[in-house]
Order: C-alpha cells, then sequence, then structure tokens
C-alpha cells in the first residue's frame, strides 16, 4: 500500500470510528506495510470501516449532482426502473451516468503505480479478484442492456471529480445539451417533412 493510501485510510478510519486505527501499541504503519490489513486490525473494526463505505449518495457524487444542477441540469436519481440504477438520469436526453468508486470498479490501480488490479489485495487475493472482476462484468452486462434501450451510458470514476470535477460535468452537460437539442428538432419536424 503507497504512503499516500495509508495516511487517506487511517485518516478515514479515525473520521469513521472515532478513533487511530493505530492506537494499538502492537500495531504501526510499518506493520500494515509488512502484513495484511486482516493480520493489523480486528475483523470487527474492519467490518464497521466496509459498512461505512456508501454505494449512493457519495461526496464525489454529491459534488456532481451540486455542479450540474447549478449548471441548470435537472435530473432523476437513483431510477430504479432502469437496469443498475444510474446515479444520474436525464429522460429527455436518455443519458444515463453513473459514478463508480476506483476500487471496486476496477480502476485506479494504474496511479497508484500498481502492474493490475490484484496486487492491491495482499490476503484473500483470489477472492478480491473475482468481486472486482464481477462488478466489472456487472457494469459492462448494465452498459449493453441501456444501450440496447437506446440510452447513452456515461461512467465516471471517483478519482476523475476528485480531479476535475469542471471538465468532467461539461463533458456530461455538452453530451445532454447535445442529445435534447437534437430530439427538439426532430420534434419540431412537420409529419410531411419527414417523409420522403
Amino acid at each position: 500500500m503507497h504512503e499516500a493510501d495509508r495516511k487517506r485510510r487511517a485518516s478515514k478510519t479515525g473520521r469513521i470510528l472515532g478513533t487511530n486505527p493505530y492506537a494499538d501499541p502492537g500495531s504501526s504503519p510499518e506493520g500494515a506495510r509488512r502484513g495484511s490489513v486482516d493480520s493489523v486490525r480486528d475483523p470487527s473494526v474492519t467490518s464497521r470501516i466496509m459498512a461505512a463505505v456508501h454505494a449512493k449518495n457519495t461526496r464525489p457524487e454529491l459534488a456532481l449532482r451540486s455542479y450540474l444542477h447549478a449548471k441548470g441540469l435537472r435530473f432523476r436519481i437513483h431510477d430504479r426502473r432502469l437496469t443498475g440504477r444510474p446515479d444520474l438520469v436525464f429522460v429527455r436526453a436518455r443519458i444515463a451516468v453513473f459514478v463508480d468508486g476506483d476500487f471496486w470498479h476496477g480502476a485506479g490501480w494504474k496511479e497508484r503505480g500498481l502492474k493490475g488490479y490484484e496486487e492491491q489485495f495482499p490476503s484473500r487475493r483470489e477472492w478480491w479478484v473475482a468481486k472486482i472482476a464481477r462488478n466489472m462484468e456487472r457494469d459492462s452486462h448494465v452498459n449493453h442492456v441501456l444501450e440496447s434501450q437506446g440510452w447513452i451510458v456515461i461512467r465516471v470514476f471517483t478519482s476523475q471529480l476528485s480531479t476535475d470535477l469542471p471538465a468532467v460535468a461539461d463533458r456530461i452537460i455538452n453530451r445532454v445539451r447535445h442529445r435534447c437539442l437534437g430530439a427538439r428538432r426532430l420534434s419540431r419536424r412537420s409529419p410531411d417533412s419527414l417523409k420522403h
């Protein structure tokens, strides 16, 4: 685990639990480097940390929603009628936006200098690799289903939002406005002008 990741995780863990994960005299960041996370931390602590991980309404997702709303876009959130329950749904434009966590969807390992996402898992590697692979397969399946129904699918990683929110949001805004403009042009044509 890289130093920046370790500090961020320790900080987040402390905020969630109100404790320092390395407060135990026998454990330290150095110990975490040598062994797996499971060997350093009590399983009940790990369970509480994992329970605090949100699947929706995450900070990056809320930041994107706020930015898009401030730019005048209106959307539905977590629409159950669509496969995969997209985080943002632009109904008129038929665009579904998913805000994916880098870790859970198999991304971010290149930025951290790893050779593959498998290197993130010092213990239970087979289980984690299978889990992340299932997530990526599900993402691909959801994309295929929605695209076959005429939707445009945009997937955004949380790291992209944290590094350049305006650029990511502007890309979404342009797609939505372009699709809506095209739909308006078609609806304004008279039925006679559509016949050739």
